[in-house]
């Protein structure tokens, strides 16, 4: 059996099990005999060095569960509040490297008042946190900044900020996501459509073998993460240097370096986005609940600003988009876009960073007040050339 050899490596291995074989069963035999070879003490990687930002910040809060990372340069106006994904990598997804960091071009864009969420490996103790606790812990975050945030969600990011604004409405001004699935059943990407089609047993296995948690290193190990090849780090990177340079190995080590760090996930958190949101599509069809109410994305009003990636296997504009069509935003308040990169391009990838993520930032700094004709005319224009790169 050959394992899965797209080019959206780190956050599909978020779904493991379902991307290493054609059928459920195959895979769940599959899984067994691969694990039986994987053993040591779970919390082995973390004795390895961090990856560290490419930007200076300080820890403004310290819990259990997540670090908030302070990059503020004022202490007037809204905050934006970076939320990344609760996956297999750590943060610095968001701030690899000089010309590939998402913090940089968001402050170089003008966001003088930026924070992040930077979200803590998963010990023994935590392995029965679900997706409540993780809110709860970020609404604590966004009490600590002030109370009201510009809220940006990447990937798993996108749509925990998505179900924060539906259950906290008020605190929350503006919300962009980026990447991030919603409507899994819209137009299934290789991703959600094999994590649709495996049994809940095979994930429920995984969180077994770790425990109760999902192990990254094992994860990280059967998914061949260290054999990432060059090529595709120059796709995700977008960088013009060739492969071989020395320009392109010094990157190349850092992305190795960020590739290889895993984090640990809690088990009961895991399997509750499997079945929430891959099984149940819950966030579509208006039965996710939250904190203990249900999320209804029809009453969410919020201006909102949506990037995809044409080339994104692991979440297709199409999932992404149909927040449209879910919330409650009228159409002028609402704009998407899809650029033309894969995955992780959308936060690493340099032609990104430097085209699409200014014009968020300026649309994040627009007041509140409704869109002049212009505005609205420039947003149509954007929505058709972003159908024709789709397509």
């Amino acid at each position: 059996m050959d394992k899965y050899t797209g080019g959206q490596f780190p956050y599909a291995a978020f779904f493991w099990p379902a991307l290493v074989a054609a059928s459920a069963g195959e895979t769940a035999s599959f899984m067994a005999a691969q694990f039986l070879g994987f053993s040591g003490n779970a919390d082995e990687d973390h004795t390895r060095q961090e990856p560290e930002g490419a930007t200076p910040s300080k820890i403004a809060l310290d819990l259990h569960t997540v670090r908030l990372r302070d990059f503020t340069m004022t202490k007037s106006g809204v905050p934006a509040l970076l939320c990344t994904p609760l996956a297999l990598h750590g943060a610095a997804v968001a701030d690899l490297a000089a010309g590939h960091s998402l913090v940089a071009a968001l402050c170089g864009a003008g966001i003088e008042r930026l924070f992040m969420v930077d979200w803590r490996s998963a010990s023994a103790e935590m392995r029965f946190l679900g997706i409540d606790d993780y809110l709860a812990d970020l609404n604590v975050l966004v009490d600590y900044v002030g109370g009201l945030v510009d809220l940006v969600g990447l990937c798993q990011g996108g749509w925990l900020s998505l179900v924060y604004a539906g259950r906290f409405p008020t605190k929350v001004r503006k919300l962009v996501m980026a990447g991030t699935p919603v409507d899994t059943a819209a137009r299934q990407s290789e991703l959600s459509a094999i994590a649709d089609a495996t049994p809940l047993t095979v994930f429920e296995s995984l969180v077994n073998h770790g425990d109760g948690r999902v192990i990254g290193r094992n994860v990280a190990k059967f998914w061949g993460n260290d054999t990432v090849e060059a090529d595709e780090i120059r796709e995700s990177l977008q960088t013009l240097q060739p492969i071989g340079s020395s320009e392109f190995t010094q990157i190349e080590t850092i992305f190795k370096n960020w590739n290889s760090w895993t984090i640990d996930v809690p088990g009961t958190y895991y399997l509750e986005v499997v079945e929430k949101l891959y099984k149940l599509n819950e966030l579509a069809t208006g039965s996710f609940v939250a904190l203990g109410q249900t999320i209804d994305l029809a009453r969410l009003r919020l201006p909102m600003y949506l990037l995809a990636g044409s080339a994104d296997e692991v979440v297709t504009p199409e999932q992404l988009f149909a927040v449209e069509r879910l919330v409650g935003t009228q159409p002028p308040y609402l704009r998407q876009e899809v650029a033309p990169c894969n995955h992780l391009g959308l936060f690493m990838g340099r032609q990104t960073l430097e085209e699409y993520w200014p014009r968020i930032v300026r649309w994040m700094k627009e007041p509140l007040g409704f869109p002049d004709e212009h505005a609205n005319k420039r947003a149509a224009a954007r929505r058709a050339r972003s159908a024709n790169v789709a397509r």
